[in-house]
C-alpha cells in the first residue's frame, strides 16, 4: 500500500528526445509493487511539450490545471482541466502547451509485460 501527497514525490526531467519543459513525478509504479498499472503526473510549461511518438499500449489522461493540446493522428484537439483522453495504442501522439500558464495532467499506463 502506498499514501502520498504528490508533493512527496520527486519531480523528474523528462529528457527524451523531443520533450521541452517537461517534468514527471511517478505517483505509482512498480517499485511501489503495482501490479499492472503506472500513475504519472506530467507538468507541461508553457511552450513545453511532449516527444511526439508512439508505442504498443494505450494512455488514459486527465487533465488537471491548465490548458493546451493533445496531438492525436495528426489532429490538435483542443484541451482543458477536466478533460479525460484516451490514446489507443500505436498512434502517435504529444502534449503541447500553448498557454502561458503551467498544464499538469495525470497519466495511467500499463507496465510493459516481456
Amino acid at each position: 500500500m502506498k499514501i502520498a501527497h504528490y508533493t512527496e514525490i520527486p519531480e523528474l526531467d523528462v529528457e527524451s528526445q523531443g520533450a521541452k519543459g517537461v517534468k514527471i513525478r511517478w505517483l505509482i509504479s512498480e517499485t511501489d509493487n503495482a501490479p499492472n498499472f503506472a500513475m504519472r503526473m506530467f507538468t507541461v510549461e508553457p511552450g513545453g511539450n511532449t516527444p511526439l511518438h508512439k508505442h504498443s499500449w494505450e494512455h488514459e489522461a486527465y487533465i488537471l490545471e491548465g490548458e493546451g493540446t493533445v496531438v492525436i493522428k495528426g489532429a490538435e484537439n483542443a484541451v482543458r482541466e477536466g478533460f479525460a483522453i484516451l490514446v489507443p495504442p500505436d498512434v502517435e501522439h504529444q502534449f503541447k502547451n500553448k498557454s502561458n500558464q503551467l498544464l499538469r495532467f495525470l497519466c495511467l499506463v500499463p507496465f510493459e509485460k516481456n
